[in-house]
């Protein structure tokens, strides 16, 4: 059986002085939204690396998406099983 399946991202990234945040918006085909965000703060002996504190805040991001994401499937198989499951990394 083959299956084609997409999902939206959109990934966003402020920065405002020594702070990056990043915000992202996940749209699963079920409908369901996921969002989270995650932040980086520049310590003042850093230099200018943009791109470390985009890295950083999109990690922290990631990972609380992960986290949604396997709460989601575990509700998923609870949902059918009618037993509780547990779902990690």
């Amino acid at each position: 059986m083959t299956r084609a399946s997409g999902w939206h991202i959109e990934l966003k990234f402020r920065e405002s002085g020594a702070e990056t945040r990043a915000l992202a918006l996940v749209r699963l085909p079920d409908g369901t939204e996921l969002r989270a965000d995650g932040h980086a703060d520049k310590h003042p002996d850093d230099p200018e690396l943009p791109q470390v504190g985009e890295e950083i805040a999109a990690a922290r991001l990631l990972n609380g998406l992960a986290q949604q994401l396997l709460d989601k499937a575990a509700k998923d198989i609870e949902a059918v099983t009618h037993s509780r499951a547990s779902v990690r990394l």
